[in-house]
């Protein structure tokens, strides 16, 4: 896996109702493996806002951080089977949330990263939904739009 990358990460989200929404972000990222945990390094622009968030992803076989910096801010931790919670700040005030991982599937080829994330979200110690994160890395140069 090259340095240079392109992300694309699909969020879904089902309500307590059952409905469902999805969302996908394509960005340019750097990605390097140091000491068994990989790493992958990019910015996105929130609507609304001129500050751009920078995100640091590190994952492992066993576990996945999210860390979050500029307009909002937050480092979600998910582990198979554990339940952790986070202050997460936002411009409109901050937010408990908690993050339960049910499971966390991470599958690696020469060219290509996939990692996918089930978790419930947990807003102020309540059930919001049940959601998925999928995460796909591939060379920059070799990805196809």
């Amino acid at each position: 896996m090259n340095r240079d990358v392109l992300v694309s990460i699909k969020g879904l989200q089902f309500d307590p109702e059952g409905d469902q929404g999805e969302i996908e972000t394509i960005t340019p990222g750097q990605y390097y493996k140091k000491n068994n945990s990989h790493y992958l390094l990019f910015e996105e622009a929130m609507e609304g806002f001129s500050e751009i968030t920078s995100n640091k992803m590190k994952w492992n076989e066993n576990s996945l951080d999210l860390m979050k910096k500029g307009v909002v801010n937050v480092h979600m931790i998910f582990e198979k089977n554990q339940k952790n919670m986070t202050d997460y700040r936002t411009p409109f005030g901050n937010i408990i949330i908690g993050i339960d991982t049910n499971n966390i599937n991470v599958i690696e080829t020469e060219n290509k990263i996939n990692v996918d994330v089930d978790y419930a979200l947990e807003v102020n110690y309540e059930h919001l939904a049940d959601c998925k994160i999928s995460v796909e890395i591939k060379n920059r140069d070799q990805a196809v739009l």
